[in-house]
């Protein structure tokens, strides 16, 4: 028997930070995210000779363990570790034996929601093969305990959600971990238009997102007002974004886009570096609208809105920064779960 599952990472279009405790917990937040065609996937395997085999063949890793209740968290595939060992302990009760192996299709660090995406995926494969009763809810508010609280990783909410339902989605988020997704209708023609203008772009370089996380946390805790009421702004761009969405009017998301990355760069030190103001302002001044830094900032993926055919003079220009454009769709199905016999 082989059990697998895949997940979709996720474009975020604004919002992004409003998720991040204790913000979101006060305040509230709100996101507006989209699922694209790159994965995380997980395969299980079960085995009965008394072993845990865990590989992350994008990683180079393979680890090797007698079957237990609780693995040990390490440093070294610790994701993977953290939902064997919270899903033995609420769900199954006993350890089990299998060869579970992962990959996913951007590096971590890149600003795509890796990380919460492999746990998505990791939950949905161990919840397929044993059969757990989880529903989409419940398998995303899980794969977020596992990580920031069981794993004590830094880091916001909308992740899991957007890779467990999958599609363009506003999300809002409340106290006590309150989380509500509202999937949104838009036409195909313009889900096509913003894939064709809005171009991803990697600076090949990744960043530890859980350190700007943190001083961002800290500025909220620290009661910093330039920071909040820049996290507020931030919050009602996602708002004004999907206004602009479904009301068709894309000439406004560029300048919607740029709003928000001017003012992201006010919630925390370290969201943009030098490197990324120089090859924002030139995107810019070749024909792009607007931008933002993909995650939590400091390296990874860009995004550029192009209106009308400026995409080949921006994609021309950030040649001389390397790293690469990246083509994409989007995709409406989230997480995804199956067995083969």
């Amino acid at each position: 028997m082989i059990v697998r599952s895949k997940a979709p990472l996720r474009i975020g279009l604004a919002g992004g930070g409003s998720d991040v405790s204790p913000y979101s917990d006060i305040y509230g937040g709100a996101i507006l995210n989209a699922t694209i065609n790159m994965y995380a996937y997980a395969t299980i395997i079960p085995r009965f000779d008394g072993k845990i085999i865990l590989r992350a063949f994008d990683k180079g890793q393979t680890l090797e363990y007698e079957s237990s209740t609780e693995l040990p968290i390490d440093g070294n595939l610790d994701l993977a570790k953290g939902v064997y060992n919270r899903l033995v302990r609420d769900f199954i009760g006993k350890p089990l034996s299998f060869e579970l192996t992962t990959w996913v299709d951007a590096p971590p660090g890149s600003g795509l929601g890796t990380s919460s995406t492999l746990v998505a995926t990791i939950i949905g494969a161990f919840s397929e093969w044993k059969k757990l009763p989880l529903g989409p809810y419940d398998l995303a508010h899980l794969a977020f305990e596992i990580e920031r609280i069981d794993l004590g990783m830094a880091g916001g909410k909308q992740d899991q959600y957007a890779a467990t339902f999958g599609g363009v989605n506003f999300m809002e988020f409340y106290k006590d971990d309150k989380v509500i997704v509202n999937p949104l209708r838009i036409k195909p023609k313009i889900l096509d238009e913003l894939a064709y203008n809005l171009l991803l772009f990697y600076t090949d370089t990744s960043r530890v997102s859980a350190e700007i996380i943190a001083r961002q946390q800290e500025n909220v805790r620290k009661n910093n007002a330039e920071a909040i009421e820049a996290m507020h702004q931030i919050k009602a761009q996602a708002v004004q974004m999907k206004e602009a969405i479904l009301r068709e009017e894309l000439d406004k998301i560029g300048e919607i886009l740029d709003f928000g990355y001017r003012q992201k760069q006010k919630m925390a030190t370290g969201i943009t570096t030098p490197q990324i103001e120089a090859i924002y302002e030139a995107a810019i001044k070749a024909g792009a609208s607007g931008g933002k830094i993909s995650g939590a900032g400091g390296g990874g993926y860009l995004v550029f809105y192009c209106p009308g055919n400026t995409r080949f003079s921006v994609i021309e220009t950030l040649k001389q920064f390397g790293g690469h454009l990246h083509r994409y769709e989007y995709v409406n199905t989230g997480l995804t779960t199956w067995t083969i016999k």
